[in-house]
């Protein structure tokens, strides 16, 4: 990224409603994420968490508010701005030709191909599976596979939707660290975890999602040690909600 051509960030979101069929899911969520720094957001289910996730990524489009990226038009570019699901999508081609493909969609340079496909599977620890057929893998392995193609291109902001949800002890911690490696490459990750460890362990900032409201947001250490709201206090607890 070059000087004439500023990072995306921060990212706004102003008056966030979401409704279907006469049914509000999101409720004038704003917020101003920082610049800097992992984000995790929490809450139980039916809270919001991956309806926020898909209206910043511009999946869905709110029934009301704005989503708004300081370099508006550079965040429309392919790979700036990625998602990784929770059972990711894979395309019916060898592992190498997941990442090479989604590469050269994103217009990365030819001579930067090989060495940028090369690193994401060493660092996804994924060398040896190259050639394998992507749909083949473990869901443990799709996962690290769906963050390489994220690390070879480069994203500022990477949202993640439960990228560890239904995967072994083992998998987790390899998913965590290209999450990690990710954010020491300058890449920004708003994720959603409904593992409250897991969240203290990756995330700078902490969102509490609550009936479809940004009920609480904070830095991570002040959000767990000081809540401020008796809702999350409850949450943090073990209180169990039920949106339905």
């Amino acid at each position: 990224m070059s000087g004439s051509d500023p990072s995306i960030r921060p990212l706004t979101v102003r008056n966030i409603h979401y409704t279907v069929n006469g049914l509000q899911l999101l409720s004038n969520v704003s917020l101003e994420f920082p610049s800097d720094g992992a984000i995790t957001i929490v809450g139980a289910n039916g809270a919001g968490k991956t309806l926020l996730l898909r209206i910043c990524h511009g999946l869905l489009t709110p029934s009301q508010g704005q989503v708004h990226w300081s370099n508006p038009s550079r965040a429309l570019k392919a790979g700036v701005q990625s998602m990784v699901f929770q059972r990711p999508v894979m395309l019916r081609r060898s592992a190498k030709e997941n990442i090479l493909f989604a590469m050269r969609a994103c217009h990365v340079p030819a001579n930067e191909l090989s060495w940028r496909l090369n690193e994401a599977l060493s660092n996804a620890k994924l060398s040896e599976m190259a050639d394998r057929p992507a749909r083949k893998l473990s869901g443990g392995e799709q996962q690290r596979l769906a963050l390489a193609r994220c690390l070879a291109l480069q994203p500022e902001v990477l949202f993640l939707d439960e990228p560890t949800a239904h995967l072994d002890p083992v998998s987790i911690s390899h998913v965590e660290e290209l999450i990690l490696l990710l954010a020491d490459q300058g890449c920004q990750i708003v994720m959603v975890t409904h593992d409250l460890a897991q969240a203290r362990r990756l995330g700078d900032y902490t969102l509490f999602m609550h009936e479809g409201k940004a009920e609480e947001f904070a830095e991570t250490e002040t959000f767990f040690n000081q809540p401020k709201s008796s809702v999350l206090s409850a949450f943090l607890k073990g209180k169990t909600f039920n949106y339905d």
